[in-house]
């Protein structure tokens, strides 16, 4: 698989990076023998950027990348963690907690569940509103100074917290939403991003799968399973929606390509800066996706795939009302 370098001051990355918070219940629950063949399946194809956060599934999703991480040449990959989202024992939400001592505990946890020494990349989930960002990168850059971190990441933030977060440490990159359906960061976020050479790391390419090419309209949703609480998967929007789906399947077939594949090569052919990550739960999912960096799309393409989903096309927003609020990067 292609490689890039994740921000000027990051590390090598494959093109494509795991996503692993679907293999934890967010979507309903998953099968934990197919979720670590997932896992080791990604390795063996070159994907090397495995992402979580301490908080999916309360800590068994490090727990679930630590078993399938073992006997694995540590050189050969790198683990990117959140941290900071508080939960509690009924799964609920409980803000965010990003002061240096809490950041310190949470890294201890999650070093051990994983089984690792050190861990590539550490990012805050959210911007704490209790906390500045200069005393949360602070903290983390001790953590590297003392050996158990390697790289500062964000995770969406917007555009004046990347600027104070980058005169503390230097930031390797921001994790943030960006597809067909979801593109804000074109705005402000993507620009500063770049003139500061922080890399991008994609996550929501599908939005949620609804660009996945399978989702049907009034498809029962499981237990646990998030898309419940998203307004693009509302009656009324979700129809909507699959309309723009529709005509992006259109578009993909016409170029040999699955929907998802189409999805990813968009995102992916948006700059070698930004390293679309795949939240595929089964082996079967991850081959088709990981189709997506076999093709090159040309300047004819990219304005097929744009027209079959313009920008600001999609109905609901990418988060109900009250994680909108919580979001830096929509302010």
């Amino acid at each position: 698989m292609k490689t890039v370098k994740l921000g000027r001051r990051g590390p090598v990355v494959s093109r494509f990076g795991l996503g692993c918070m679907a293999m934890s219940g967010t979507y309903g629950p998953a099968d934990h023998a197919e979720s670590i063949a997932t896992i080791r399946a990604a390795l063996d194809a070159g994907v090397t950027l495995i992402d979580t956060g301490d908080f999916y599934g309360m800590g068994s999703n490090e727990l679930l990348i630590g078993e399938a991480l073992k006997g694995r040449d540590r050189d050969s990959f790198q683990v990117s963690v959140k941290f900071g989202a508080m939960r509690g024992p009924d799964a609920s939400w409980n803000g965010y907690d990003a002061r240096p001592a809490a950041l310190k505990n949470f890294l201890a946890y999650t070093l051990t569940r994983l089984g690792l020494d050190h861990i590539d990349i550490y990012r805050p989930a959210r911007l704490d509103p209790n906390v500045p960002i200069e005393e949360t990168v602070g903290a983390i850059k001790d953590m590297i100074d003392a050996g158990y971190v390697r790289h500062v990441g964000l995770s969406e933030v917007g555009s004046e917290t990347i600027r104070k977060a980058a005169l503390e440490a230097p930031i390797c990159d921001l994790q943030i939403e960006y597809s067909l359906m979801s593109r804000g960061i074109e705005d402000d976020i993507l620009p500063i991003c770049r003139v500061l050479g922080i890399g991008v790391t994609a996550y929501g390419v599908l939005s949620r799968g609804m660009l996945g090419g399978h989702w049907k309209a009034g498809m029962e949703k499981r237990k646990g399973d998030i898309r419940g609480r998203m307004p693009r998967y509302d009656a009324g929007n979700e129809e909507k929606n699959l309309t723009l789906v529709d005509a992006l399947t259109k578009v993909a077939k016409d170029k040999g390509m699955t929907t998802a594949q189409a999805a990813f090569a968009w995102v992916a052919a948006q700059g070698d800066d930004i390293v679309p990550l795949i939240g595929s739960r089964t082996r079967e999912q991850l081959a088709d996706i990981l189709g997506a960096g076999e093709t090159t799309l040309s300047v004819a393409d990219l304005d097929a795939i744009e027209a079959a989903v313009p920008r600001n096309s999609a109905a609901g927003a990418r988060y109900n009302a009250p994680q909108m609020a919580m979001l830096d990067s929509e302010k």
